[in-house]
């Protein structure tokens, strides 16, 4: 891999830095300690900090030269509320609380960038660096920084923003222009019927069996209302009903998920959910509603932006490192929102197969995202913060 000398020097201290975030984890709209951590480092090193964007977001301001152009790079700082199985000197010191999907690596990749670049200022223009907070569990951060003004106070260009892959070969950079990650919405289904004596149904309004025949008629929701060549997902995840053995409740809870890659698909899943939750109930008696939230839209790479990365990485790491027509995900991710005020593109970076990890490590690799196993590569930090100074500075070419 043909990284920045320099910055591949740094590799110890940038290790030191990543776990130290990995073992005290903040989640969303908590990152207090890893915020004051990425402020004094891009202090330090001469960069503007402003902070109280999406509360506990900042944005770093390097400015060179006299190009108006300016690019945005984005790392999320967030950690999950899940529990760490890991063992080794670095592993979450916060009971409950877990850097589970990389965003401490991400966090460390962008700062050894900010590092370089403050240090060489091969470009001409300004880099934004956007430290966001809250990107999991539907907390939008990405929203939050928004509606503080992110782009109002720093216009951007282009954004971009990388998330590490396990199981993606190590080092390995993936691109998708178009829809490459879904929308997240989720659902809510309150059914109300008529308790009593699990002796004499025939009195009662049954919610359970209102909310299991439902369960199977939201299964024929993407395939009977929704195009087939429009991918999507419903996925029931949750039933809440009764606390007895012989009592037939009164209300029946059901939840769940929807993914799409498109808003249409999304309209005809939700009109679907919306009449079956409010005419079924009606067949046996009883009612319902739905509840249902459109947390993140989806994730829409821009083109000329996408192709422009894919050869930044291309030129820097050689072609055979670089897939340019990765799978879609169904995974979400809050960066769309700024997809849809700016152009830009979100990449993806191989974690590898797990042969990074230690003895002290539980259970088998690679540990996806999500896992309690899962640890962020250190050796892709010199890779990711080299693809941030080169895509810096082919974006704001001097030449250019």
């Amino acid at each position: 891999m043909k990284t920045i000398a320099e910055i591949e020097r740094a590799a110890g201290d940038l290790t030191a830095i990543r776990r130290d975030i990995h073992a005290h984890p903040e989640t969303a709209f908590e990152e207090t300690r890893t915020s004051a951590l990425v402020a004094e480092k891009l202090r330090g090193w001469g960069i503007e900090v402003h902070t109280g964007f999406g509360k506990t977001g900042l944005v770093g301001v390097l400015r060179n030269g006299d190009s108006k152009k300016a690019i945005g790079l984005r790392a999320d700082m967030d950690a999950l509320p899940m529990p760490e199985h890991n063992r080794f000197g670095h592993a979450s010191t916060v009971s409950g609380k877990m850097h589970g999907c990389g965003h401490d690596g991400h966090t460390t990749m962008l700062l050894g960038a900010a590092q370089y670049l403050a240090e060489h200022r091969n470009f001409d223009g300004t880099v934004h660096f956007i430290f966001q907070p809250a990107e999991e569990n539907g907390n939008a951060g990405a929203r939050a920084m928004m509606q503080d003004g992110l782009f109002e106070k720093f216009p951007c260009d282009a954004v971009f923003g990388i998330h590490n892959m396990p199981g993606m070969p190590v080092n390995q950079f993936g691109f998708r222009a178009g829809p490459a990650m879904a929308s997240s919405n989720r659902f809510t289904i309150t059914v109300k019927g008529v308790g009593g004596h699990a002796a004499q149904p025939h009195k009662s309004v049954d919610t359970i069996v209102i909310a299991s025949e439902m369960v199977g008629v939201l299964q024929t929701v993407v395939s009977r209302n929704k195009d087939p060549l429009d991918s999507a997902v419903l996925s029931v995840t949750q039933i809440h009903a009764g606390d007895a053995f012989n009592v037939i409740p009164s209300e029946a809870v059901i939840r769940g998920t929807v993914r799409t890659y498109t808003t249409e698909a999304l309209d005809t899943i939700e009109d679907a959910i919306r009449r079956i939750a409010t005419t079924l109930p009606q067949v046996y008696g009883g009612t319902g509603e739905l509840d249902f939230i459109r947390a993140y839209p989806p994730l829409v790479n821009w083109e000329k932006e996408t192709a422009f990365a894919a050869q930044v990485a291309e030129a820097t790491f050689g072609k055979e490192n670089v897939d340019t027509n990765i799978p879609a995900f169904m995974g979400a991710e809050d960066f769309s929102f700024y997809l849809e005020a700016v152009p830009g593109a979100y990449l993806f970076l191989g974690n590898g197969d797990g042969g990074h990890r230690q003895e002290q490590y539980e259970g088998m690799g690679p540990c996806m995202l999500h896992n309690p196993n899962y640890d962020f590569n250190d050796a892709l930090l010199p890779v990711g913060a080299t693809y941030w100074v080169k895509l810096v500075e082919a974006f704001l070419s001097k030449a250019g």
